[in-house]
This record gives C-alpha cells, structure tokens and sequence, in this order.
C-alpha cells in the first residue's frame, strides 16, 4: 500500500486501485502549507470525528473530488445541511464492505463537536480489512482497554496511533498501544502540530525500538510503500 502524510492525522492510503483520505486538516495547517489541497486524490474520506483539526478540508475536497465521506451519523447530517450528500454513515460497533474492501468502526476515546459547535457523535477509530492487508486508524484516542479486542479481532499489519499527548495518548501510551492490538508496526499523527503536542521524535522513535515496535515518523508530504499482506 502506497501512504502519504498531509500533516498532523490527515492520511491517503492507496487500497487496492482506490484512494483513502482519512481526517483532511491541511490548508489550516502552518506545517502542510507547501501542499496542494486541490492536487489531492480521494475516493474515500474516513473522518474519526467533528474537531477542526480533522475535518477542516473535508467539505472542499469531498467537492472537487466527488469522494463519499465515511462518517457518523452526526457527522453525515452536517456534511448534508453542507450541500455534501455522498455520503455513508456509520458508528462504533459497525461493519460495511466497500469497492477497496471493509471498514470496522471501533471505539475512540475522545470528545467530537462540529465547527459550527454542534454535537459530532461519538469518535470512532476505523479498522480497513482488504486483500492487500489490514490496518487500524485510532484517529484521537487514549490508550483503552478495548484496544485488546481489535487485536484479537484481526490480524493488523500496520497502525496509525496518535503519539502527541495532551488532546490524545502520547508515546508510552502508544507502545502499550501496540502490544495491545498485536501490531509491531506504527505510524505516529497528532504530534507537532501545536505547541501543546510537540515531543522529542527521537527519543520516540528510541523508545519505541526499546519496546520491540517500529515507529515510523513521516515528513509532511512524503509517500511511503508499505509491503502487507492479510
């Protein structure tokens, strides 16, 4: 699979000849300035919840690219009300198969309101089961017990786990993170962006190897080939 990083936890992962866009926060992002909001692909957005720093594209985009938004329910209504009509939505608990393969929706813990203040459900973190692997996107998360169950649920090949701490789970929440989903493979989001998630990439990546886990850490606008297989 084919990853790219647009800054903060705003993805693409390129699925089986489809492209995934998870939580866009990118035109209102100093550190993703020198990327194109207009240039990126999207057959698919995921957004794990309402905050602005996860969905402050995802109009403007689902618009120049016709993507269908995998949402919350709450989610969905407010993307309607906002002339965004292709959409699917979904909630904690759910399963729905799709052209590139399925999406599970599992539990996240953290707050979710809309821009305009209104209630964006409940977050949701997504599982993405398909023929070329499976992966787990937390989006904004303390470390949960409820991770452990996504472990025994799937085989997971790689993760996208929040490492910034503060608004979500910093580093060594994320290594017990890892050993709970059974997933040696993880790529940090939600670190940098704000001085209040700034950390130390170094010692992360260190503390991660100490623990037996890789923690990949991405440049803004960088694409990476990650060889899976379910």
């Amino acid at each position: 699979m084919k990853i790219t990083y647009y800054g903060h936890s705003c993805f693409g992962v390129e699925v089986n000849g489809k492209h995934l866009l998870f939580d866009p926060f990118i035109s209102s992002n100093a550190l993703a300035k020198d990327i194109t909001v207009s240039s990126i692909k999207a057959d698919y957005i995921l957004i794990s919840h309402g905050h602005e720093d996860h969905i402050a594209d995802a109009i403007s985009i689902a618009k120049h690219t016709g993507a269908k938004v995998i949402c919350t329910f709450e989610i969905h209504n407010w993307l309607n009300k906002n002339n965004i009509s292709n959409t699917h939505p979904m909630n904690i608990g759910g399963k729905s198969k799709f052209d590139f393969g399925n999406v599970k929706c599992v539990v996240a813990v953290h707050s979710s309101s809309l821009p305009d203040g209104s209630y964006g459900g409940n977050p949701m973190g997504f599982i993405i089961e398909s023929t070329q692997g499976n992966f787990y996107f937390a989006g904004d998360t303390a470390l949960t017990y409820d991770m452990k169950l996504i472990g025994n649920y799937r085989t997971i090949n790689f993760a996208f786990l929040p490492i910034g701490d503060n608004f979500t789970m910093g580093v060594d929440n994320a290594i017990i993170a890892a050993e709970f989903i059974n997933c040696r493979k993880i790529i940090g989001m939600h670190y940098d962006t704000f001085g209040m998630i700034k950390i130390d990439k170094d010692e992360a990546v260190k503390k991660f190897a100490q623990a037996g886990s890789e923690l990949i850490l991405f440049n803004v606008g960088e694409s990476k080939e990650l060889g899976v297989r379910s």
